[in-house]
């Protein structure tokens, strides 16, 4: 982490682009000061050289379009702080609550949807745990902690042991789920230490790695996800549906592939949380369903994840479907056109 990229400069000078063929790069340090580019240099080796339009570079290149406010785009997209229950601590759903274990990441995504959240008052850590452990002891019908952030995994491995020990004096917790990217950009951080941490819980464990795109898989992140379901972790994946980097339905069945081959299932497809800075990522919901329909068709349902999105205040993540089957076979026509 310490070594990752922070320098448009430096990212297409390892890349072989000229700043001067990206028009539409943020030159501004002040314009990207807010949300700065992070990128470790692992994953910026899997970009292809000298294409500007590589899906992985599109996820971490900071453009000019970021600074540009777009009606219907917001802050706080998928109403976080309406949800607050305590410090870090977000109840939106019923059963599971979510802690901000961090707002640190190896990775700063352009799309991310939290890129505004004020971390640095709501990180769970500020006070050890505390009024979020003692949230959750009052309230028995939560049973699953979900980790999020920033990424969870930012933490060290010491801290990350004092979180769970902790969360295992709330009785009726049975489930420690880890929303994470760092075994996609950062597979080192699945070590040794790490594992042995994982391997020790009692709880039931899930992590949802975070891909968007087939060429994120390399040998590196194939064997981390090894090393992690080696600690009878179940392994998901959720994507964003970005414009650019995979809105065809070959790079959503490549994708589904290259997880399945290394251990890890197809969970959700996210339509863009509309955030501000972002809106240059959307995909439009009549795309997507053509999309999710073809992919309905080439993949076996196992591997097609479900397409949603958030809602601020909805009892859980909205499918999005097409309720008519005249419709259906219109748009799986389109998408075989």
């Amino acid at each position: 982490m310490a070594d990752a990229i922070a320098s448009p400069a430096e990212l297409c000078g390892i890349l072989g682009l000229d700043p001067a063929q990206l028009p539409a790069l943020i030159r501004d340090p002040v314009a990207i000061q807010g949300f700065p580019l992070r990128v470790p240099r692992g994953f910026v080796a899997r970009m292809r050289h000298g294409d500007p339009n590589d899906p992985l570079l599109r996820q971490v290149l900071p453009l000019d379009a970021e600074s540009s406010a777009t009606a219907g785009f917001a802050l706080d997209p998928v109403g976080d702080m309406a949800a607050r229950a305590g410090a870090g601590l977000l109840h939106k759903y019923e059963g599971r609550a979510l802690l901000i274990a961090t707002g640190a990441c190896a990775v700063h995504c352009r799309y991310c949807f939290r890129r505004h959240f004020p971390y640095s008052q709501e990180a769970a850590l500020s006070n050890g745990w505390r009024e979020a452990i003692d949230l959750l002891k009052a309230d028995p019908s939560i049973n699953e902690i979900i980790l999020s952030g920033g990424d969870p995994l930012s933490l060290s491995d010491r801290r990350l042991a004092q979180l769970t020990e902790a969360l295992t004096t709330v009785p009726h917790i049975r489930r420690l789920r880890i929303h994470t990217r760092q075994p996609v950009v950062l597979p080192e951080r699945v070590d040794a230490g790490l594992l042995r941490w994982l391997s020790g819980l009692s709880l039931q464990k899930v992590v949802v790695i975070h891909a968007n795109h087939a060429n994120e898989i390399d040998d590196q992140v194939a064997s981390a996800c090894r090393d992690l379901a080696g600690c009878n972790v179940t392994l998901l994946n959720q994507s964003v549906l970005l414009a650019g980097v995979n809105d065809s339905v070959d790079a959503l069945a490549d994708l589904s592939e290259a997880l399945m081959s290394v251990g890890v299932l197809p969970y959700y497809l996210h339509l863009l949380d509309r955030v501000q800075g972002a809106a240059h990522f959307e995909v439009d919901e009549a795309t997507a369903l053509r999309l999710h329909a073809a992919l309905l068709q080439r993949l076996p349902g196992y591997l097609v994840p479900r397409l949603v999105r958030e809602i601020p205040g909805a009892a859980s993540k909205t499918p999005v479907t097409l309720g008519d089957r005249d419709l259906l076979r219109e748009y799986v026509t389109a998408s075989s056109d």
